[in-house]
This record gives structure tokens, C-alpha cells and sequence, in this order.
């Protein structure tokens, strides 16, 4: 890639990781809004950033050749002739009274120039005017892998930096995944004669789609950055959690089997259990003399009550650690398998579409 491609990659890095990423963290900030809508707003800030930002780089690039010409990539040099000779008669200085007409008449010629010419047009296609000015007249693939891999493994050193402890861990995978896609986009655009269908952007060229690419991966990274951290379940946290939970639970437990041990212990020593009974049938308490109502006695837990106490806090339990264990696996499953099956699903519709 050239040094205008490293200088717009750094900035974009520069401008998501310093800017955006702290943006985007303050809106995934638990509490702040519901789980869902959280994520439905960074998705959209980080949407409409990446869009206005790589609108702008888009806008400040100048035409290629096929947009300065008005042909395609499928155009034949019989239509690229009849092409320049119109737009020669229109830009021509003596006819075009623009200030820049001399520009605008030499940016015309040398774009016929490079189109005509069946190798110049193919080293533009994939390494762009650099390409041409260097005179990259065969294709050297020890040269592109080398490129490829001073980009793909510098980018992966920072993917790594950025995403270090557990909280990275569904991002780093994320990440690492998408890079395998584009990696794979890339070879496909350099190596293949013609890999983009004719109805598919016909003025675009190889080169743009991959410098495209490399311009997105910076808001693709923090934007996998803020949502896997935002998505990411400490599982050693919440299982130290639910034995904490657990040990008070059985704590609880311990307290009802020793009031139910020291009630049996009261039976016995009463020699059974009516004395305990608080009034006659119907659950009266029996009048005193004189027919006025005796105090109502302080009733005391029997240990038929400890027992159903008991048995309540154990269903309790067991309900609170099948539901933690639920939650466990569901979250803990969600970013495991992920990155695996985008990546061969990614695959799968890279061939399909390149191939047809």
C-alpha cells in the first residue's frame, strides 16, 4: 500500500481509539441505559461515524481513471477512445474556460493513457497510480505477501495490546476473526483476473475496495473492543459469587437443623408434645375462671414448622443456583463458537460471490 493508505490508516486509529472508543464505552456504561438499547446505540454511533468519516475520505480522494473517462472496468479500448475523444473536444483549454482547464485536460490524457495500455490498466486496477508510476509491470507475490504481512501482523500487535485481560477475550476473537476475512478478501482481489463481477461498483477498481477495507478495520476493532468488553461474563467472578451465595444459603440451613434439634430435645424432655397445644376445638383459647379471656400465650415454631421452614430455603436454593448455572452457560457460550462460524460462513460467501 502506499504512504497515503499508512498515513489515513494511522489517523483513522488515532481518531476511533482516542475519540470514539471513550465515546462508545460512556454509552455501553452498565446502568446508564437498558441492556438492549445500550447496544442498539453504540451499533448506531459507531454506524454513523464510520459512514460520515469514510464519506469524507471518499470525497477527498480524486476520480480514478474509469470516473475521469466515464467507462468501466468491462469497457472495451474501442469505447475508451470514443470516450476521450468527447470529453478531449469539452475539456480542451481553448473550449474550456475553467481556471484549472490544463489540469483537467492532462488528468483526461494521462487517464487514456493508462487505460489503453492492457498492462498499465491491469497494474491500475490492483496497486493503484503508485503501482503505474513505480512501474509494477509483473506481479511480484513475495513483494504482496511481505506487504500484507507488515500490515496484518502490525494490526494484530495492537488488536492484541488493546484487548489484553479476560474482558478482551470475545473481542480479540472478534477481531482476529474479521482480519482472517479481509485477509482472505485481499489475496482474492490481487491474485484473480477480474474478481469483481461487471454489475458490481464497474468503476471501482481492486485496489479501491482494499484500501476501503483497510480505512474501515480501525472503527471494526474498537467497535468489537466496546462490545465485547460490554458483552463479556467473568465466569471464576460469578461462580465466586454463587458459592458465596451457596455458603450463606447452607449457613441458613445449619441455624434451622439446630432449632429443630433443640425442639425435638424439648418434646422429649416433656414427654410429648401436648403442652404445646394452644386451645381446644376450633382453635379457641380456653376461658379462665370467671369466663375472662386469659392473655393469648407466645406461640413458639414446633419443629414440624422448622422442617417446612427447612425444606422452603432448600427450594429457594436449589432454584437460585440452577438459574445462576443457566446464566452461566447461556452467556458464557455466546462468544465461543462465534468466531468460528462467521469465519467459515465468511468464507463460504466470499467464494459463492467471487466465483459467480
Amino acid at each position: 500500500m502506499s504512504d497515503d493508505s499508512s498515513s489515513d490508516g494511522l489517523t483513522s486509529f488515532l481518531f476511533y481509539t482516542l475519540f470514539v472508543y471513550p465515546s462508545c464505552s460512556w454509552i455501553l456504561k452498565p446502568g446508564r441505559f437498558p441492556r438492549k438499547t445500550a447496544i442498539l446505540y453504540a451499533i448506531g454511533f459507531l454506524a454513523c461515524l464510520a459512514f460520515f468519516k469514510t464519506g469524507f475520505e471518499i470525497a477527498e480522494k480524486p476520480p480514478n481513471h474509469y470516473c475521469v473517462l466515464g467507462v468501466t472496468r468491462s469497457s472495451t479500448a474501442m469505447e475508451i477512445k470514443k470516450s476521450y475523444k468527447r470529453l478531449s473536444l469539452e475539456l480542451h483549454p481553448d473550449k474550456n474556460k475553467s481556471p484549472d482547464a490544463a489540469d483537467q485536460f492532462s488528468h483526461l490524457k494521462s487517464s487514456y493513457d493508462v487505460l489503453m495500455d492492457l498492462e498499465n490498466r491491469v497494474v491500475y486496477n490492483k496497486f493503484g497510480s503508485e503501482g503505474v508510476k513505480n512501474n509494477k509491470s509483473t506481479f511480484d507475490e513475495t513483494a504482496m505477501l511481505l506487504e500484507m504481512g507488515i500490515f496484518y501482523g502490525t494490526w494484530a500487535m495492537l488488536s492484541f495490546v488493546l484487548t489484553l485481560g479476560k474482558s478482551g477475550t470475545i473481542a480479540r476473537t472478534w477481531i482476529y476473526t474479521g482480519m482472517i476475512v479481509m485477509l482472505l478478501v485481499e489475496i482474492t482481489l490481487m491474485t484473480q483476473e477480474d474478481p469483481l463481477p461487471e454489475w458490481f461498483f464497474p468503476r471501482t477498481t481492486e485496489f479501491e475496495w482494499i484500501w476501503l477495507l483497510h480505512l474501515l478495520f480501525p472503527a471494526f476493532m474498537n467497535g468489537c473492543r466496546c462490545l465485547g468488553g460490554f458483552l463479556y461474563v467473568d465466569v471464576d467472578g460469578e461462580v465466586r459469587k454463587l458459592l458465596g451465595e451457596l455458603k450463606e444459603s447452607h449457613r441458613d440451613v445449619l441455624l434451622v437443623l439446630r432449632d429443630v434439634q433443640i425442639g425435638v430435645q424439648s418434646l422429649s424432655a416433656r414427654g410429648g408434645g401436648g403442652q404445646h397445644r394452644l386451645g381446644g376445638e376450633g382453635g379457641q383459647v380456653d376461658a379462665a375462671e370467671g369466663g375472662s379471656p386469659m392473655k393469648a400465650p407466645i406461640i413458639k415454631a414446633t419443629p414440624t414448622g422448622k422442617l417446612k421452614e427447612l425444606e422452603t430455603k432448600l427450594a429457594k436454593s436449589n432454584a437460585q443456583v440452577e438459574q445462576a448455572v443457566g446464566a452461566l452457560k447461556n452467556e458464557g457460550g455466546k462468544g465461543s463458537g462465534l468466531g468460528f462460524y462467521a469465519m467459515i460462513i465468511g468464507y463460504i460467501a466470499l467464494t459463492y460471490f467471487f466465483n459467480n
